[in-house]
């Protein structure tokens, strides 16, 4: 059996598993997840720094950028870890919802909380005016992310919900609303 079947299969079990072990998984998810995205943003202002980069903005401009980009990303971020909560489930793939959620943003996009934190860490790039985190760090977050959702989390949750999940990953786009998904064979 390959890697990513063991992952996939482990995936299952642990959402598929007693609440008590799910649990117990969350905040290792929650701590491996955040250690993760800290590391890019770490890994860009060592860059930035080692290679001498300028900023992109001037002083006075960063602030009101970097919010304007990390508030709404928040923002997503939280009202769909609240749509998770609300069915007793939480982001973390190990403890994920006992059933598919459709409401609140998961009504316009099958992933809005990876949308929102790919929104915070452009706002972060804002921030640090960080021209490595904006245009490598950030994108390459986001297509590690992309990859991980088509080849583990989207065949775990065929896995779990069979052909309701394949429908509502039909019907809905990845990531920005109104782009028509693109209609995959099933896993």
């Amino acid at each position: 059996m390959r890697l990513r079947d063991h992952w996939i299969n482990l995936l299952y079990r642990a959402a598929t598993g007693t609440r008590t072990s799910r649990t117990l998984l969350t905040p290792i998810g929650v701590a491996v997840f955040g250690t993760f995205t800290a590391l890019f943003v770490l890994a860009a202002v060592f860059v930035d720094r080692l290679l001498h980069l300028p900023g992109l903005l001037p002083k006075i401009w960063i602030l009101p950028i970097s919010i304007s980009v990390m508030a709404p990303g928040a923002a997503i971020t939280a009202w769909s870890a609240f749509h998770f909560l609300k069915v007793k489930g939480t982001p973390v793939p190990f403890n994920p919802p006992p059933q598919i959620v459709e409401t609140g943003p998961y009504r316009f996009v099958r992933n809005p909380m990876l949308t929102g934190v790919f929104l915070f860490l452009f706002g972060l790039g804002f921030a640090f005016n960080s021209v490595s985190l904006l245009f490598f760090f950030t994108p390459l977050f986001v297509l590690i992310n992309v990859w991980e959702l088509k080849q583990i989390e989207e065949p775990e949750l065929v896995k779990r919900f069979g052909n309701d999940y394949i429908a509502y990953r039909n019907r809905t786009p990845m990531f920005i609303p109104g782009l028509r998904p693109k209609s995959d064979p099933p896993a």
